[in-house]
């Protein structure tokens, strides 16, 4: 069995820094070695804005505005931990989520006997540039939250995910909204095998009560400074250098809150009433759904198998390019289940207007709003008969949609493909991709020979054509 842990991959990775360090731009959807890739996808990271359900529900019980204000700031900071971990024990370090395609869901609850239950839905509205989008609530305490994200990644020796979206939190019977921001972040430590997350900036809470909570956060740096340390500030825009409450401490631990006077009110350990969200049955969730689309490379980095990794991998990814090359050529448009684009959000526009420098959207990556209709009336299967690898059911063997490698020459959705007949000790598929759909073809992967690189200065799409032959059993 490989070893699939960073730490004892360090040549391995410091060959493939020392490659993504020519790229000039987005890293988000790059190939990367199985040795740094969780076993999740990014569509699932929006769990654990819920998985501290009494966190979330709270605010909805606040006796004042500034007390639901400062309640909204302890979810805000008590959820990022688990957030940036994506669950895992800090010792295990930060790995990078796999890329979640175009169409991918998450489904799931937390459920109290004494909360109820919390849900959530969460859909990949875009993959190019990456864009999840997610809706959280629980309709018996009355509150809710729906928001999205577009990431951008670049490498300057740590690496730097900035954010852009939002998330809005409403209280149904007050009809209070609060708009959440996305933090940046930072992962350092990655060279020496342990990598951890620093969060980065200034960012502002804002409600429509006009009470604002104002965080500030401030990693450890060279000389000073305290690992995932934060410090936070409750106030009125009316009287915004009166502070109301204040917090401080670290969020990836604890942090204590104080009122106007000084007096400490409660210090907060982030690792209290922690939930696991529950899913169905693998296989009984829809081909769609990330963990069952996602089976096999799951299954295989779970026993360290690199090449089961990529081979699994690469089924999935093969059959979206071919998807949208089919969209491309057809002049269609993928359909979204639970989410629709807008032009523009009032909610946004109006709040934002306080704090503006808090929040950066992606024009190309759109607004995205929950169709609440559709969260409750869509039934699977929310594709028809359409798989993740571009297959139809009816052609489909096999009850796995992530390990399906289908042999000879054949259609999919009216795409013309080739692949390899696949067995145990043999290759996985000839990849086919389409440049402007964010892969490499077959000229781009000749250009890379026996895993060294040609060329001193290479474009970016070369680059990818030489980790995607490195970090996968593809035959050039």
């Amino acid at each position: 069995m490989a070893d699939n842990s960073i730490a004892n991959n360090r040549s391995t990775l410091k060959e493939f820094l020392a490659s993504i360090a020519t790229i000039q731009g987005d890293l988000s959807n790059i190939t990367a070695p199985p040795f740094v890739l969780a076993q999740q996808s990014t569509v699932e990271l929006p769990q654990y804005w819920a998985d501290h359900p009494l966190l979330f529900v709270a605010p909805a019980h606040g006796k004042s505005p500034e007390e639901r204000a400062l309640l909204v700031l302890k979810w805000f900071l008590g959820s990022l931990k688990n957030q940036q971990y994506a669950g895992r024990d800090p010792s295990e370090g930060v790995k990078k989520p796999l890329n979640a395609f175009l169409g991918e869901l998450f489904l799931g609850s937390f459920d109290d006997e004494e909360l109820g239950e919390t849900r959530l839905v969460s859909e990949q509205v875009s993959h190019h540039p990456p864009v999840t989008a997610c809706y959280l609530w629980n309709d018996k305490h009355g509150i809710r939250a729906e928001g999205f994200t577009c990431q951008e990644i670049t490498f300057t020796g740590s690496v730097n995910i900035k954010q852009k979206g939002y998330a809005v939190v409403h209280i149904d019977e007050l009809d209070e909204d609060y708009l959440i921001p996305v933090p940046n972040v930072k992962v350092k430590g990655i060279i020496s095998g342990s990598p951890y997350p620093e969060l980065s900036g200034t960012y502002s809470i804002i409600s429509s009560t006009g009470f604002v909570s104002e965080v500030k956060f401030e990693g450890r740096g060279i000389f000073s400074g305290t690992k995932n340390g934060v410090e936070a500030r409750v106030f009125h825009v009316d009287s915004p250098q009166q502070n109301i409450y204040t917090v401080d401490g670290q969020w990836s631990q604890s942090f204590t809150i104080q009122d106007q006077n000084g007096e400490e009110l409660q210090t907060y350990d982030v690792d209290t009433h922690t939930l696991s969200i529950r899913v169905q049955e693998v296989s009984e969730q829809d081909p769609w759904e990330s963990r069952r689309a996602w089976g096999g490379v799951i299954a295989a980095l779970g026993r360290g198998d690199v090449k089961g990794t990529s081979d699994s991998k690469s089924v999935v990814e093969e059959g979206q390019r071919n998807l949208r090359k089919e969209e491309q050529a057809n002049g269609g448009e993928w359909q979204r289940v639970f989410f629709r684009r807008q032009d523009s959000d009032q909610r946004f526009e109006k709040l934002s207007g306080m704090m503006k420098s808090s929040f950066e959207v992606e024009p190309k990556g759109g607004l995205w709003r929950v169709d609440r209709d559709a969260v409750a009336n869509t039934t699977k299967p929310y594709h028809g008969d359409l798989l993740p690898t571009g297959e139809r059911l009816n052609e489909s063997t096999a009850g796995d949609t992530s390990s399906q490698v289908r042999s000879d020459e054949h259609q999919i959705n009216g795409v013309q493909t080739m692949q390899q007949k696949t067995s145990e000790g043999q290759a996985g598929q000839v990849v086919e991709e389409d440049p402007k759909q964010g892969g490499t073809g077959p000229d781009d992967v000749s250009n890379v020979s026996d895993g060294i690189l040609e060329k001193e200065k290479l474009e970016n799409i070369q680059v990818e054509a030489f980790l995607r032959a490195k970090y996968s059993s593809v035959k050039k």
